[in-house]
């Protein structure tokens, strides 16, 4: 589990295609060496170190995540968000994050808004579906709060802070970004055609 709050942002420096994708991303060393086989989020999605040293890993990726995500589309030199994952004890900021991107999507603008700026992206109906003004989306695997929601879109805003310390800075119009929508919002909603959390179910269980 991550919260979206990146630690830092590294480099990728090489994709390579055999069996299998694998990645291998360069970083400035973190005070708690990278473990074989920990987790770590790279543009928001949930990858496992399958090899490292004090300033790189390596990392194989699922063909199904190649499909969904935007990680097949890296090339070396590209600049990716990085997060560990979240352990017992460490501070929960941003919101809960899996890793598990729904969905690789466009960014249709990016608005200057006084120092800050407004990212609308294109997510289809399914995802803005599930998004809620004010409610949190990872985009790129950076936990920011929705500020609107259309049929088949959404928007957030960037302070200068994340626009400096992630990849969000140097996103424009036409670049493709990784979505994960909240995890919550997902069980509530249960768009596989279920009937989802309903206000009966919770006076059943003694929550009303």
């Amino acid at each position: 589990m991550f919260t979206g709050l990146v630690e830092k942002t590294g480099k990728v420096r090489r994709v390579t295609w055999s069996a299998g994708l694998v990645v291998e991303i360069g970083f400035s060393p973190w005070d708690r060496p990278l473990e074989k086989g920990e987790s770590v989020a790279v543009n928001g999605v949930c990858l496992t170190v399958a090899d490292r040293s004090s300033d790189r890993f390596t990392a194989d990726v699922l063909l199904e995540t190649a499909r969904r995500t935007s990680i097949a589309s890296l090339k070396p030199g590209d600049a990716v968000n990085l997060e560990r994952a979240l352990r017992a004890g460490d501070p929960m900021g941003g919101h809960i994050v899996q890793g598990h991107v729904d969905k690789a999507c466009t960014v249709a603008s990016v608005t200057p808004r006084g120092r800050d700026f407004r990212m609308t992206v294109s997510c289809g109906r399914a995802l803005a579906a599930m998004c809620v003004e004010k409610g949190s989306v990872a985009v790129d695997g950076v936990s920011l709060t929705i500020t609107g929601v259309g049929p088949d879109w959404f928007s957030v805003d960037v302070i200068p802070t994340t626009a400096r310390d992630t990849t969000l800075g140097r996103r424009r119009a036409g670049d493709v970004v990784n979505i994960e929508t909240d995890v919550i919002g997902k069980y509530l909603r249960k768009p596989d055609g279920g009937t989802g959390v309903t206000e009966q179910m919770l006076a059943d269980a003694g929550f009303l």
